[in-house]
């Protein structure tokens, strides 16, 4: 039970005392400003409405009860219509006995009878390697996944590999043309770099050939359209559409130097999936449901036989769900996949789609299609919509050749990491090894913490510097913040399970700041679970972690005069310690003992 819900028992049996008055709504409570004594304050107004006297005489009359009623409060205070109440130090320790040795203290256990959510994130395309936008995407998409598990329920990550298409084919003519029989394995070119550069290559030749036409009298749409390299890439989505042996098979080999190429940089990202959906298996499903929805009239047919979803009624437009020919277009296979997801995992009841923004509308119909057609789970449908990430360079583009790669930005961060613990001297007679181990974990620490702690919806301009500092909310200055308590732990030996704090211990102020902030964490997690957002997790340990370095400045932890404060101080280090530890965890952030 938090504060608010015990102190909100005792205030109601006041009104009862003082007024003969059983108050039904919510009392509003809101922390004590910093410019008056207090821990949390009762807003009185509210309460006018139906009490009709003096807010500062029902604030008094309320606030001498709960002195003489509540073990809750010590003191209190009046200032207007608010009641700023002192509360006791009793309460905090009591608070701290159940979680000084709860090492995952905050999260909730799901149970077999739970619901579950499917997360999907990354979703790439097989024609080139994994850039920076994918990177938001990967670490959204696996943090919301992890805070959900963590506030109580069970989840499935998975993603849906783009294979598949006129982007593909355009990587494979390249090759064919251009490629000399190169691999990976004979050019030491990791496979989705070395497909990604013939991406790059078929973009530059379709542009000589479309100069060429146009000098030859070609007008330039016409160019466009007949340059003889795209003509080759259609020719062969065709024929892979037809199954043609050979189209296939050089499908198979390119791709599978893709998804070799993605894990790799998947385990250095640090993410994970339990369910793969490939686009060549699903491109097809969901055509059985437009049938369904034909005779149902969700759908309905224009004379040149495609098939619509008229949602003009509903603020949006008419969707093609079926070309005239037959062909099912994107959203047919969006419709046919989660309906897919359910069938293979009958414990899901809902979704988290994990795509940028400029696929808004997208989602609008998908979700408003499948609750059209009925699925009761299309309620608990969610579009995690992101902005994009750019860099003080500008904007990325793939068939350029001008993204920022994945895998040379986590080597980049790591080198960033190196330099500046270089020149701050701070792992000196650290092993090679564990030098290098560290810089992996302050730089990829640093990249995650910066991504994360934006609110997803807003875009990103990323600097890796600024990124990797040990001053100010950087994910290395939390990192620090927990290594220097490991140092504090690893100085003091004492056995620190036994002891229970009671009234005989009197609390510092900024011992009882920090134990009120380790109470947020359970309800950070659940908000952040239900506004999918693990901005408010990085902020939570931000916040945290400015309160430790208060107390670790203003109080002494092991030059405490007495042993049961310097035990309790250690405890309570140790306990932040390990919030800072799970809340890190939820972001994908490890944490160095030492650094």
């Amino acid at each position: 039970m938090t504060i608010q819900d015990e102190l909100s028992i005792a205030i109601k049996k006041a009104l009862v005392s003082l007024h003969n008055l059983t108050f039904e709504n919510d009392l509003e409570f809101q922390a004590t400003r910093k410019e008056f004594e207090g821990d949390i304050t009762l807003v009185i107004f509210p309460m006018l409405r139906v009490i009709k006297t003096n807010p500062v005489q029902l604030g008094n009359d309320i606030g001498q009860y709960l002195l003489k009623h509540s073990v809750l409060v010590k003191k209190f205070n009046v200032v207007k219509g608010f009641l700023n109440l002192v509360i006791a130090d009793q309460f905090y320790l009591d608070f701290f006995n159940t979680i000084k040795n709860n090492s995952t203290y905050g999260f909730v256990n799901h149970t077999n009878n739970d619901k579950a959510i499917m997360v999907e994130y990354s979703s790439p395309n097989t024609n080139k390697p994994l850039h920076l936008g994918h990177i938001r995407n990967n670490l959204l998409g696996y943090s919301v996944a992890e805070i959900i598990k963590a506030s109580g329920r069970k989840v499935y990550k998975t993603q849906i590999i783009n294979d598949r298409g006129i982007h593909i084919c355009k990587s494979m003519v390249a090759w064919q043309r251009f490629g000399n029989g190169e691999t990976p394995e004979n050019t030491g070119i990791k496979g989705d770099k070395l497909v990604g550069n013939y991406y790059v290559k078929f973009d530059k030749v379709y542009k000589q050939e479309i100069e060429t036409l146009i000098a030859n009298g070609k007008p330039k749409a016409e160019a466009e359209k007949e340059a003889p390299i795209l003509l080759e890439a259609q020719s062969m989505l065709r024929k892979w559409e037809a199954g043609d042996t050979e189209v296939v098979s050089l499908w198979k080999k390119m791709n599978a130097w893709v998804y070799r190429g993605f894990n790799i940089t998947y385990q250095n990202l640090g993410v994970d999936f339990d369910a793969l959906y490939y686009e060549s298996n699903t491109y097809l499903l969901g055509k059985a449901f437009i049938s369904e929805g034909l005779k149902t009239k969700v759908f309905f047919k224009k004379a040149d036989g495609s098939v619509w979803c008229d949602l003009t009624a509903d603020g949006l437009d008419e969707k093609i769900v079926l070309r005239s020919d037959g062909t099912a277009v994107y959203m047919t296979q969006d419709i046919g996949t989660a309906i897919q997801r359910i069938k293979d995992y009958p414990d899901i009841d809902g979704m988290v789609y994990t795509v940028g923004n400029e696929q808004d509308y997208h989602f609008k119909v998908l979700f408003l299609i499948l609750k059209k057609l009925g699925f009761s789970w299309s309620k608990n449908l969610y579009h995690l919509s992101y902005g994009m990430v750019d860099l003080p360079s500008g904007k990325m583009k793939s068939r350029e050749g001008t993204v920022v790669d994945a895998d040379d930005l986590i080597l980049e961060m790591e080198a960033t990491a190196k330099n500046i613990s270089q020149s701050l001297g701070k792992l000196e007679g650290y092993t090679d090894t564990e030098k290098q181990t560290i810089y992996t974990t302050i730089g990829l620490g640093a990249l995650k913490y910066f991504i994360l702690k934006v609110d997803p919806k807003k875009r990103i301009l990323f600097d890796p510097k600024e990124s990797v500092d040990f001053q100010g909310n950087t994910g290395p200055f939390i990192q620090y913040t927990y290594a220097r308590i490991q140092a504090i732990l690893r100085k003091f030996d004492a056995e620190m399970n036994s002891t229970a704090y009671t009234k005989e211990l009197s609390l510092h102020p900024k011992e009882k700041e920090l134990l009120k902030q380790l109470q947020l964490f359970p309800e950070s997690i659940q908000n952040a679970a239900k506004q999918h957002s693990p901005a408010i997790i990085a902020n939570y340990a931000y916040d945290l972690v400015k309160s430790f370095n208060s107390f670790y400045q203003n109080v002494s932890i092991l030059g405490a005069d007495k042993d049961s404060e310097k035990v309790f101080r250690v405890q309570l280090s140790k306990s932040v310690a390990y919030t800072i530890k799970n809340a890190f965890s939820l972001l994908g952030i490890n944490v160095p003992k030492r650094m």
